[in-house]
């Protein structure tokens, strides 16, 4: 299977985890679940399933200043990022950051009429 099959459009791909220690939550997290991380940087870390080296990522950990309320951030799938925009938009939702740039692709964070915080990534 490769990569562009292991992601649905619009399905849950993703969670992310705000941190105050990366260092801290990569050790707890690969103590108490086994989880094995990629690193991309000092501030983000890739979450892979305990299940070994070619185990997909299926969250990360952020580096923050804090942790904010309403926990992870959901990260969706998008075939067409621009058209994602769009629908989020047209559907009441509200663009609060991007679509900008990441490792792997483009991304962009909205908020539902509800102020419930999400994310949508297409690869690159």
């Amino acid at each position: 299977m490769n990569e562009s099959e292991t992601h649905r459009q619009h399905a849950i791909d993703y969670v992310e985890f705000a941190v105050t220690d990366l260092t801290e939550a990569k050790r707890f997290y690969g103590e108490a679940f086994g989880w094995q991380f990629t690193d991309y940087g000092p501030e983000y870390a890739g979450i892979r399933s305990p299940h070994g080296e070619s185990a997909p990522e299926v969250g990360g950990l952020r580096q923050d200043t804090q942790v904010r309320a309403g926990g992870p951030l959901v990260v969706l799938f998008s075939t067409d990022l621009e058209g994602s925009v769009q629908a989020v938009t047209e559907a009441g939702g509200t663009v609060v950051n991007g679509p900008y740039d990441f490792p792997g692709g483009r991304r962009f964070h909205f908020t539902d009429p509800s102020g419930n915080e999400l994310a949508v990534w297409a690869e690159a």
